[in-house]
């Protein structure tokens, strides 16, 4: 029988008690950081920018430490509309802007948001991206181009105005022959109607309107409106419009840089995805409403886009894809896909939704003297 005071069973027990003891210990990962650099497309004051760090520090929280993105405004490293070649090149890790933005390399990247969509709202329209097959339509389009990324939409943006204009908007003629700053395939819908498009990214709109290099603007939500000055140089913002009332944000990742992420830190991007895309619509409700209502207070006349116009709207998009799907089959075959979509999910949605303006009324509208 072995001595329990000899030196050999005292070394052997003391051996078992560490490892005993690192084994009840709590299990800290030894692993780096990962850290990802990423640009919006957003200038640094825009909410739209804060909705991109939204998403970013969802990402860093959960990780615990094992990955980092780090946003840079828009400018910081490339313009905006160049986001996509530079995660692309691995130029940048990621990105956060629209897929409109991308309209000149394929025009079927444009129907993630410009145009009404067969009826389609951004929450929809995420609905069809996500379980009826657009997702897969967009990576088909961006292999076509040679684009080693991955991309996330997520964040249903409301209905944005048809814009800022220096007279308010009585009549379709009155959008003829206006220099007017928009972006996607709005462009090509716009020029239809005889607008004069100029599409300028987010950070040059209001200086453009205030030198008189462009007539009227739309950028997306009061917001951002109010944060980037259109109320310091324009009076009058027409509410409602088809150009661009389905919209949603992108994330973009470096291919390479994504799929060397282990599983778990991937499975944390897709669930940040999704609580980014849910708080972003509700902090979307707090702010927007807020910031329409202090405009309002401050003096700016908001209008209602008469019913002509969005009728001229909706008359200039057919003729508008029906040309592209021609041209393109990419885009024919989006614009099949959002169709049969549509027409399934709009009919039960328009069945089974109440008229909330009703209830509105009800409550608030002016009452009878």
């Amino acid at each position: 029988m072995t001595d329990s005071k000899s030196p050999r069973r005292r070394n052997l027990l003391k051996g078992a008690a560490v490892a005993a003891g690192a084994m009840s210990a709590p299990m800290v990962s030894m692993a780096q950081t990962t850290s990802l650099r990423f640009q919006s497309t957003w200038p640094a004051k825009d909410i739209f920018h804060e909705y991109a760090n939204d998403f970013a520090k969802k990402v860093n929280d959960m990780a615990g430490g094992r990955l980092k993105i780090e946003v840079l405004p828009s400018g910081a490293v490339v313009p905006a509309f160049q986001l996509l070649e530079a995660v692309n090149k691995g130029t940048l890790d990621g990105g956060h802007g629209v897929v409109a933005y991308h309209y000149g390399k394929n025009s079927a990247l444009a129907l993630w948001g410009s145009g009404p969509g067969f009826g389609m709202d951004a929450n929809t329209v995420l609905a069809w991206h996500n379980y009826g097959g657009g997702k897969a339509l967009l990576e088909e389009i961006y292999k076509s181009l040679n684009m080693e990324v991955v991309s996330y939409l997520y964040g249903p943006m409301p209905t944005q105005p048809l814009g800022w204009f220096k007279k308010p908007v009585a009549k379709v003629e009155d959008m003829k022959g206006l220099k007017f700053r928009t972006v996607g395939l709005a462009v090509d819908m716009f020029t239809e109607m005889g607008t004069a498009v100029n599409p300028l990214p987010g950070g040059e709109i209001v200086p453009a309107l205030d030198r008189g290099l462009i007539d009227a603007a739309e950028f997306n939500n009061a917001s951002s409106d109010r944060t980037l000055g259109f109320p310091d140089v324009v009076k009058n913002c027409m509410l409602q419009s088809f150009h661009q009332s389905g919209e949603q944000f992108e994330v973009l990742f470096n291919k390479g840089k994504y799929s060397a992420l282990s599983q778990e830190l991937r499975s944390i991007i897709d669930y940040a995805v999704q609580a980014a895309s849910a708080d972003m619509s509700w902090k979307a409700v707090q702010r927007n409403s807020q910031d329409y209502a202090d405009m309002k207070k401050a003096g700016i006349k908001f209008y209602k886009t008469p019913d002509a116009v969005l009728r001229a709207q909706l008359a200039a998009w057919d003729k508008t894809v029906d040309k592209k799907a021609g041209e393109n089959p990419l885009f024919k075959k989006v614009l099949d896909s959002q169709r049969v979509f549509a027409e399934r999910a709009l009919q039960w949605q328009n069945d089974y939704g109440v008229d909330f303006k009703m209830a509105y009324a009800h409550y608030f509208g002016k009452k009878k003297s």
